[in-house]
């Protein structure tokens, strides 16, 4: 078994075959997943709809936790191979009922998708005053993991995806303040947040989940925007951060320019079925291989003044102290105990 991916061990292009502009149909080909067990978060609409669509396709069995059930009804309703469930990731008990039926269906769990989320919201507060990209993006992915891990364990060569983003170049976690309780609020700086922490999940599940076969990934699809993830962005904001030209128009770069969202889905799936990975795990990808790390950009400077300079990961995303310091806290937030045993 190979070494983990602290401090980026791992963390270099493998020549996978695909690129940017592959999409999840190409990545799919020749795979079947006939008798696979998957659960995506979000996967009715955006993103998620896109990766239930692809694993439906490759005969996977695809469990859908949805906040909004009707609409989650109108969005499938072509796809075969589907079931709906009720989840809101802010919602402990919405967490434990849908872990609890999972679970009493003695299924194991082949595919865990974490890929629901939010983006650039004014700072809301879940019930326990946690801030709400931390609590959506991260916490309820953790305690849905936690809760659902005698399922990954059963399946004896599991995968569980987290879907974060180029946009964890904006914050590392401040452990001193996370929720920004004595912090001023800034958006980006709490999205980033919790798109750092998605990282470092998926570093320490692997490190400690691998001796059972379950190995864990972190990907940035890319820019997509067509999905509803970014309604409370303004034009003007996407054209300072670079995402559109002056004249409104998508900009084409090859770390942070816009895709198609079968482009975006593409390097999940990688992810989630591509044999060039069976002993490889912990590392974040993109542009469906395994992402440089980025030792050029400087986090001290204003990440959104140039982010034509972002690329791969942020070494302070692959930091062991910092995954472990980041699973206790967890822990410690939502009050669940996630023994990987």
């Amino acid at each position: 078994m190979k070494q983990g991916n602290f401090q980026g061990a791992l963390q270099q292009p493998i020549g996978s075959g695909f690129d940017r502009n592959s999409t999840a149909a190409d990545v799919i080909k020749g795979i079947d997943l006939t008798g696979k067990i998957a659960i995506v978060t979000g996967g009715h609409s955006g993103l998620g709809l896109e990766i239930t669509k692809t694993l439906s396709s490759a005969g996977a069995r695809v469990i859908v936790a949805a906040r909004d059930i009707s609409k989650a009804e109108k969005n499938l309703s072509q796809v075969s191979n589907v079931e709906l469930a009720e989840l809101e990731l802010t919602d402990a008990g919405s967490v434990e009922s849908f872990a609890d039926s999972f679970l009493a269906s003695g299924r194991p769990l082949d595919l865990l998708f974490n890929n629901a989320g939010i983006m650039w919201v004014p700072l809301q507060r879940d019930a326990n005053g946690h801030e709400s990209h931390f609590a959506t993006n991260h916490l309820g992915h953790f305690h849905l993991t936690a809760r659902l891990w005698p399922a990954l364990k059963k399946a004896n060569g599991a995968r569980v995806i987290n879907t974060s983003s180029w946009g964890h170049h904006a914050s590392p976690i401040v452990f001193e303040d996370p929720n920004f309780q004595s912090r001023e609020y800034d958006p980006m700086q709490a999205y980033g947040q919790s798109k750092t922490a998605n990282v470092l999940f998926a570093l320490e599940l692997d490190e400690r989940g691998k001796r059972f076969g379950v190995r864990s990934f972190s990907a940035h699809p890319g820019l997509i925007l067509t999905t509803d993830l970014g309604r409370s962005i303004t034009l003007d904001t996407m054209k300072k951060l670079g995402m559109l030209d002056a004249d409104g128009n998508p900009v084409d770069r090859e770390y942070t320019g816009t895709k198609t969202a079968q482009q975006g889905v593409s390097t999940l799936i990688w992810c989630a079925t591509s044999p060039q990975l069976i002993d490889i795990g912990g590392v974040y990808c993109e542009n469906t291989d395994i992402a440089v790390l980025d030792t050029d950009y400087d986090p001290t400077e204003n990440w959104a003044d140039d982010t034509s300079k972002i690329k791969g990961v942020m070494p302070f995303a692959l930091d062991a102290d910092a995954a472990r310091q980041l699973w206790s806290l967890s822990e410690e937030l939502t009050q669940v105990k996630f023994d990987v045993i």
